[in-house]
């Protein structure tokens, strides 16, 4: 078995979880009426390692123990559904949804239509729109549901008889709640699906190895994303999606008669977000040793008016 291949063989065995990345497109502006000088509604994503990490209550959460986790390093993320809700008990699709990304049955089930989809990486914006398409209304919670994540992470592969190799990969996750998914890259190097891939679907390219090899693909089983809720007993989300809900510090009020942007910045926490069980307890990824992932989903979500 050649080098490269030994040294990712662990990684292959062990990692449960996931997402992807495409060429550039541009920022999704769904159809709409009024002049250029009208206000805007910009969201724009940032990743903060610093942010609070929370589970899927919205409760704060600490790491287990025997857990080994660290801050992915993000590269793209894309937004499926973004909605602004009124009450905690406004469930969802019964407030104001002011995008809906494209969907398609070509797969034979309805699902997100990744050749349309928009990755933005820290700081781009991911939403562009009037704001007149926001009606007016006081909305303390913000929802977007997150489709894909991409993201780099350290791992240590230990080969007997070669040496301790400390590397990088990236991860192509896909989260939405079912995926329609032609050919994408994960880093440099393609991979091609051409069908639907439940939440969960997830691909990985090791960093410069030793011995090029092609990506690795697998996936998660249900269940196995955290998607911070913290108004999940009145307002819980459906089974399989990435709906994540954010509160606002001071609820985000809209009177109609606003002149300038509305600009949102959307903190996404990635504190400790990659983890896994560490056989070894010394908190550093190793696959092939046994450490297994257990959870790559996003860790909580700040939405703020700038």
């Amino acid at each position: 078995m050649g080098t490269g291949r030994v040294l990712i063989l662990g990684l292959c065995l062990t990692l449960v979880i996931g997402a992807c990345k495409k060429d550039e497109d541009p920022a999704p502006t769904p159809p709409t009426g009024g002049g250029s000088n009208d206000p805007r509604l910009v969201l724009k994503f940032t990743f903060d390692s610093t942010q609070v990490r929370l589970n899927g209550f919205g409760q704060t959460a600490a790491l287990p123990a025997g857990h080994g986790a660290q801050h992915p390093r993000f590269n793209a993320m894309t937004a499926h559904y973004v909605e602004f809700a009124q009450t905690a008990w406004t469930l969802p699709g019964q407030g104001a949804v002011v995008y809906h990304a494209p969907e398609t049955t070509a797969g034979g089930d309805n699902a997100i239509d990744f050749s349309q989809a928009v990755l933005t990486g820290a700081g781009e914006a991911f939403l562009n729109i009037p704001l007149s398409q926001l009606p007016t209304g006081t909305y303390p919670y913000l929802r977007v549901s997150i489709g894909y994540q991409n993201f780099n992470i350290d791992f240590r592969q230990v080969v007997s008889g070669i040496g301790t190799f400390d590397l990088d990969g990236t991860i192509a996750s896909f989260i939405g709640f079912n995926t329609y998914i032609g050919t994408f890259n994960v880093n440099q190097q393609p991979v091609t699906v051409n069908d639907d891939k439940l939440q969960g679907f997830w691909a990985f390219e090791v960093l410069d190895p030793p011995v090029a090899v092609a990506p690795i693909v697998g996936q998660a089983p249900p269940g196995a994303t955290t998607v911070p809720n913290p108004i999940f007993d009145s307002s819980p989300i459906p089974a399989g999606s990435c709906l994540v809900t954010g509160v606002f510090a001071e609820p985000l009020v809209i009177s109609g008669t606003e002149t300038e942007d509305v600009v949102i910045n959307v903190s996404i926490s990635t504190n400790n977000s990659f983890e896994w069980i560490d056989v070894a307890g010394d908190d550093i990824f190793e696959p092939a040793a046994g450490d297994q992932v257990v959870d790559m989903g996003t860790r909580g979500m700040v939405p703020t008016v700038e």
